[in-house]
C-alpha cells in the first residue's frame, strides 16, 4: 500500500519476522531533553494532565540497548507468530518499521484477549523523523489489526518519549493507564498506556 504523508510518499508492506534483523537496522534511540509529569486519573474529571518538564541534562535513550528487548531477542521471549512485521521505504530505502503483537499469551498488554493488538515497536530513521513515516507506519498497524477483528489498539511507551506521547495523542489515541512503579530498576520514568478504539 502506499500513503502520501508528509513531504515525502511513504510505502508500508508487511515483512515475515524472518526480516527482524533488518528490522532492527532502524535505529530507535533518541535524545531526552524532557520528560513528561503525569497527574490526575484516567476517572477524574479531567483525566490525566500531562506537563512537560525541561531536564538540565539531557541523555540518550535506547530501547534496544536494554537487556532483552532488541528485536533479535522477540521471537525467544514471545510466540511471534501472529504478529505483524511492517517496513516503510522511501524511494526503496528502508526508513522504520512497526511491530503489532497480536493473539499473545503472557504478553499483559493484550489482556489476554482476542480483540487487542498491541503496538509493540515504532521506528523511524533518525533522518526520516517529522517526515510522516510514524503516521504511514501507524495506520498501516491500525489498518493491520482491524483486518484481524480487533477492536482496540494499545500501545505502551515512557513519560521520557515526549515525542511518542504527542505522537500518540495526534493519531488519535487516549491516555487509558499509568503506571509509576512499572520499571523497578528505572524509578523515574512512568509507564503510559495509550489506547484507540478501532471499531
Amino acid at each position: 500500500m502506499r500513503r502520501r504523508a508528509g513531504p515525502v510518499q511513504v510505502e508500508v508492506a508487511g515483512e515475515p519476522a524472518a526480516a527482524l534483523a533488518d528490522y532492527a537496522n532502524v535505529p530507535i534511540a533518541f535524545q531526552v531533553r524532557s520528560v513528561l509529569d503525569v497527574s490526575g486519573s484516567a476517572d477524574g474529571p479531567g483525566g490525566f494532565v500531562l506537563t512537560e518538564r525541561r531536564l538540565d541534562t539531557p541523555y540518550l535513550k535506547d530501547y534496544d540497548a536494554i537487556p532483552g528487548e532488541h528485536p533479535s531477542g522477540w521471537p525467544g521471549r514471545f510466540g511471534v507468530s501472529k504478529w505483524g512485521l511492517l517496513a516503510a521505504r522511501v524511494e526503496g530505502r528502508r526508513v522504520g518499521g512497526a511491530a503489532v503483537a497480536f493473539r499473545t499469551p503472557g504478553l499483559d498488554l493484550l489482556e489476554g484477549r482476542d480483540d487487542l493488538a498491541a503496538l509493540w515497536d515504532v521506528r523511524v530513521a533518525p533522518e526520516a523523523r517529522g517526515q510522516g513515516v510514524g503516521a504511514a507506519l501507524f495506520r498501516a498497524a491500525e489498518a493491520w489489526a482491524r483486518s484481524r477483528g480487533c477492536r482496540r489498539l494499545v500501545v505502551e511507551t515512557q513519560n521520557v518519549n515526549v515525542a511518542a506521547c504527542r505522537f500518540y495523542a495526534r493519531m488519535g489515541c487516549v491516555l487509558a493507564r499509568v503506571d509509576r512503579d512499572a520499571y523497578p530498576g528505572l524509578p523515574d520514568e512512568v509507564r503510559m498506556v495509550w489506547r484507540r478504539d478501532l471499531a
